[in-house]
């Protein structure tokens, strides 16, 4: 038997994939469904399980973060993604995930998944997870049926249009992208480049030439374009350059 554990905050989504397991994965055993990802931390030390089937997108934590919770020698267990994210396909795979199964999963799918994870536990060639590159270069956009791999310091601004974002880059091309820029802030997060200037729009302090304080204020880029910026994110974006002081 494989003994595996289900991450996952959706209530149907669970009792779909027990489904799923029980008419196509006899092999499969569940031990515990688990809500969010620290119940799921709690269950895994507590049954030391061979799989798990982890969402990405859960309040509080995402369930590409699972690894952060262990020590290197704790990780004795494959996973295989299950979302509805397919943007999340490539971080999936920087994790040495099993598989990834795009919601709503068809019982093929599963099949398959298990089968992989079979194959590699008959060959004892499970990949010990690794945790992610937190300076991870480039970013995944999903764009049409494909993703395209970006650096970020390419991006000179960012524009909400409605639920998508209009990414501008330093090259004058445009993408239209069916994310909201709340999607892209909390990707970019941790890149001190990327500022909030504005509800609509987000900048590449990189590319800032000019703050101009006339007409409610706006910012100069170096592309000529000019983009509004709110009170609060003028000294914000001041502090990160060095101000010529009177002597």
């Amino acid at each position: 038997m494989i003994r595996a554990i289900i991450i996952d905050d959706e209530v149907q989504a669970r009792k779909l994939l027990q489904v799923l397991l029980k008419s196509h994965c006899k092999q499969v055993e569940v031990l515990e469904e688990c809500t969010d990802l620290p119940n799921g931390v709690k269950a895994i030390r507590k049954h030391k399980p061979d799989l798990i089937f982890l969402d990405v997108e859960m309040p509080g934590h995402s369930g590409l973060e699972l690894l952060d919770f262990f020590d290197e020698k704790e990780i004795e267990f494959g996973i295989i993604f299950t979302t509805a994210y397919n943007e999340y396909a490539v971080k999936a795979f920087k994790l040495s995930a099993i598989d990834y199964l795009l919601k709503p999963i068809s019982g093929h799918d599963l099949e398959k998944a298990i089968e992989r994870f079979e194959r590699l536990q008959h060959k004892n060639q499970i990949n010990t997870p690794v945790l992610p590159d937190k300076q991870e270069s480039k970013i995944a956009i999903p764009v049409g049926q494909s993703i395209k791999f970006i650096d970020p310091d390419s991006i000179v601004f960012l524009k909400a249009e409605n639920t998508y974002t209009e990414i501008n880059l330093k090259d004058g091309s445009k993408l239209l992208v069916s994310r909201t820029l709340k999607n892209f802030e909390d990707t970019l997060k941790h890149d001190p480049n990327f500022v909030r200037c504005h509800k609509s729009y987000m900048v590449n302090r990189n590319y800032i030439e000019n703050y101009v304080k006339s007409d409610g204020g706006y910012l100069q880029l170096i592309t000529k374009t000019e983009i509004p910026i709110n009170t609060e994110s003028v000294e914000e974006i001041i502090r990160t350059f060095k101000l010529v002081k009177r002597t």
